[in-house]
């Protein structure tokens, strides 16, 4: 179809899947998923780094600030949407921009990704500084709106990043501090990159968030103990937190929830060091919110 782009390329898999059965259909997605795990797999070390590039800029006070279009900025401001509450952080920490604004969120907005002035014009809006990192995602490497926001944030010092699923040129590597690109190669349906290039940078969101708040303190074990509670799941899920690491009933750790203001983490620290809520909260500042790192009763003079 002359165009260079891994994500615009036909699959020879896929080309008679208007012949085939509903099942027929559905085996061949499935075989093509299979391996879109295997490509960000081979990505893990840019991850890593884009990940230790967004712990770089939290603990500077900056933000995470994802920019798409289309599936790409809308699963950019999904990853955001989710921090706060699977991990209590402020809305302003993870943020994401989609072209053609909240709008296309639910309504293709598919002309508004060509004008890279409005990408740049959209850093402006949120007053990105030198402690942000900007990461685009544009799976196919060439969205304008996605390039003149990186530019413009690059301009005000910002680290930048990008997220593409075809082989990116030296000059996108040599312009940002990270480039992470999961070869998914040709889609079922040529073009439709919402669907293994989607699925492939929904995998590569999770990481790079999951693994920053991991190392911001935001785990204990592998459980979200930053949660805060704001509805009944996250009461009922906070309850059994408290239970499986503190040895509590259902009762007590309903109790002790309340008392630390529906906050697990610092409920953990009040129990571990027999301190009222704000004496938690001070010791978890002091270790800068790691629960491993708290100590004894005897150690926190609790």
């Amino acid at each position: 179809m002359l165009d260079e782009r891994l994500t615009e390329q036909r699959n020879s898999f896929s080309e008679n899947i208007d012949r085939l059965s509903a099942l027929e259909i559905v085996e061949v997605i499935n075989r093509e998923d299979a391996g879109v795990a295997v490509e960000v797999g081979r990505e893990k070390e840019a991850i890593a780094r884009a990940a230790e590039l967004a712990v770089a800029a939290f603990r500077a006070g900056g933000r995470l600030i994802y920019v798409g279009a289309g599936t790409s900025g809308r699963l950019g401001v999904l990853d955001a949407a989710e921090m706060p509450p699977t991990y209590g952080t402020d809305p302003g920490m993870v943020q994401g921009v989609i072209a053609g604004g909240p709008a296309a969120l639910v309504r293709s907005q598919e002309g508004a990704e060509d004008h890279p002035d409005r990408g740049a014009a959209a850093m402006d809006e949120r007053s990105v500084t030198a402690k942000d990192l900007v990461i685009g995602i544009a799976t196919s490497g060439t969205t304008p709106f996605v390039h003149g926001a990186l530019a413009r944030a690059g301009e005000l010092g910002a680290r930048t990043g990008f997220i593409l699923c075809t082989p990116p040129p030296q000059a996108l590597r040599d312009r940002h501090d990270v480039v992470i690109a999961p070869l998914t190669g040709p889609e079922v349906i040529t073009g439709s990159t919402r669907m293994k290039a989607g699925t492939a940078t929904k995998l590569v969101l999770n990481s790079i968030t999951t693994a920053a708040m991991v190392l911001l303190g935001k785990v204990h074990g592998n459980l979200m103990v930053d949660l805060r509670v704001s509805c009944a799941k996250l009461q009922d899920r906070g309850e059994r937190i408290l239970m499986a690491t503190l040895g509590l009933g259902r009762d007590d750790a309903r109790e002790l929830l309340a008392l630390a203001g529906g906050h697990v983490k610092t409920a953990l620290a009040m129990h571990r060091l027999q301190l009222d809520a704000n004496e938690a909260r001070k010791a978890l500042d002091e270790v800068n919110g790691v629960v491993s790192a708290l100590g004894s009763p005897e150690a926190g003079g609790g």
